[in-house]
């Protein structure tokens, strides 16, 4: 099994690509090794010295390391935990279930706004994100102001450039294509 690596914008991350299907739908995050039992992959990445955050995105994962840890010393345990459970076939996760974003019911107008904003998310910002190792997800939007609210995860969780991205990147296109929406906002 060859599992290749791929930088990031956000240096304490780094993109795992094993080569095969991870999640068929949806994406999972994992903030700690309570949340990881969930899955034996990213419980077995917890066990290592030195990891702080793990996300599947579709044929991707992508760890984030502890400031003081250094990538010449965790890449290679993080290759071996990966390849170990793919060659003894153990299944990515215990549940069938996402971690949940409780999600809001729009309805009228405002549901498809909603409607359109998300399209966009999932056609034309998603797929570019994914790209980078992360994921942005939908929160809410308040009407009455316009903004939109959206939660970054992977390798766009705590990046750098995270706030760039969503203002230059993503706030532009909603605006542009959603009248509605004026301003961008990330969700914690």
């Amino acid at each position: 099994m060859f599992i290749q690596t791929e930088s990031t914008p956000n240096p304490a991350v780094l993109k795992f690509l094993p080569g095969r299907e991870l999640m068929p739908t949806g994406t999972r995050e994992f903030h700690d090794a309570g949340e990881a039992q969930a899955s034996p992959l990213a419980q077995a990445l917890f066990d290592l010295d030195g990891v702080r955050r793990v996300f599947f995105g579709q044929e991707f994962l992508t760890v984030t390391k502890s400031e003081d840890t250094d990538w010449a010393h965790l890449k290679a345990p993080i290759l071996a935990a990966v390849m170990d459970h793919f060659t003894d076939g153990r299944p990515l996760l215990r549940d069938a279930g996402e971690a949940g974003l409780e999600e809001e019911v729009y309805e009228g107008d405002v549901a498809q706004i909603v409607s359109e904003i998300k399209d966009l998310l999932d056609s034309r910002i998603r797929p570019a994100v994914a790209q980078d190792g992360g994921d942005i997800l939908f929160a809410r939007f308040e009407p009455d102001t316009g903004v939109v609210w959206l939660h970054m995860r992977g390798a766009c969780a705590g990046c750098p450039s995270s706030a760039a991205t969503l203002k230059a990147g993503v706030e532009n296109m909603l605006r542009h294509y959603v009248p509605e929406v004026t301003r961008v906002e990330q969700a914690l």
